[in-house]
């Protein structure tokens, strides 16, 4: 992107005052000019659009550092929109962008809500990941990178210590089943819900699922199925009179579900999902 923009000019086209834009060139990092052969600095569009970003979160209440740390490096797009800031993150994961990755998940969960977040940034990222990796055009190393990010991400939101009120509710993956995000996800929404979520990820064995559940005397049980094999090779189990229990995933059925004695979970919106879950703290 070409530079040929003057301070001057910067300062007239964000409205930010020329002294502030070289103070936050200075301290943040948050431009990087070229230079003329003369050594005067020039900025680009790319510039523009960050100073604007900037801007826009001071406005929303954020102070400059933590707002500049949000954008991260003078590399990085000032995404604005879902839409921007899912293309910023598949551009971030195909090139290998590690810090650049970390940095626009966190602009997600901070500028968006949070089921705005996953459902119109993070849902979609990850199919458009797996995509690409069916068509060659990532590879698995490409999907292991977002895949550990967005982990790594949504269990400091299931961290969250705000207060339980509606009760504990226990989330695990079938024996077998590795994919764990859609749950990982659901549980990030039912915590910021109320619910004390008890996760045990992937592979859990269903034993040790349905004894934790008893020992939390909790009301609520999900399993998590994607993979068909997964879901044949369940045993045929009751859960205990105070406990109702959901399998959901791609690989659930209504048959899977009463073999575990549980009910369904049919729906595949994550918010849907929470409130149907929700009902049963009434």
């Amino acid at each position: 992107m070409p530079s040929n923009l003057n301070i001057a000019v910067l300062s007239r086209r964000t409205g930010v005052p020329a002294d502030t834009l070289r103070k936050w060139e200075q301290r943040y990092g948050v431009l990087q000019p070229d230079r003329t052969k003369g050594g005067q600095r020039r900025y680009s569009e790319l510039d523009v659009a960050r100073i604007e970003w900037l801007r826009e979160r001071l406005a929303e209440g954020f102070r400059i550092g933590e707002a500049a740390s949000l954008l991260g490096g003078a590399q990085l797009e000032a995404a604005r929109s879902p839409a921007d800031v899912r293309r910023a993150l598949y551009e971030a994961v195909s090139s290998a962008n590690v810090d650049g990755l970390r940095a626009l998940l966190d602009q997600t969960f901070t500028l968006f809500p949070l089921e705005q977040a996953l459902s119109l940034i993070v849902e979609p990222l990850l199919q458009r990941v797996g995509d690409g990796w069916a068509s060659g055009e990532l590879s698995v190393a490409h999907e292991h990178l977002v895949s550990a990010a967005v982990r790594a991400r949504l269990e400091r939101l299931l961290a969250d210590a705000r207060g339980e009120v509606r009760g504990v509710a226990v989330l695990a993956c079938v024996p077998g089943e590795l994919h764990e995000l859609g749950l990982l996800m659901l549980g990030v929404l039912m915590r910021a819900d109320g619910w004390q979520v008890a996760y045990l990820g992937a592979d859990a064995p269903i034993d040790d699922a349905f004894g934790l559940a008893e020992r939390l005397d909790a009301p609520l049980l999900c399993f998590s199925a994607t993979m068909r094999e997964h879901v044949a090779a369940l045993p045929k189990q009751s859960a205990d009179p105070g406990v109702t229990l959901f399998l959901g995933g791609d690989a659930a059925s209504d048959p899977a579900a009463r073999r575990l004695g549980g009910r369904h979970l049919k729906n595949d919106n994550l918010r849907r999902s929470v409130r149907e879950l929700r009902k049963l703290a009434r």
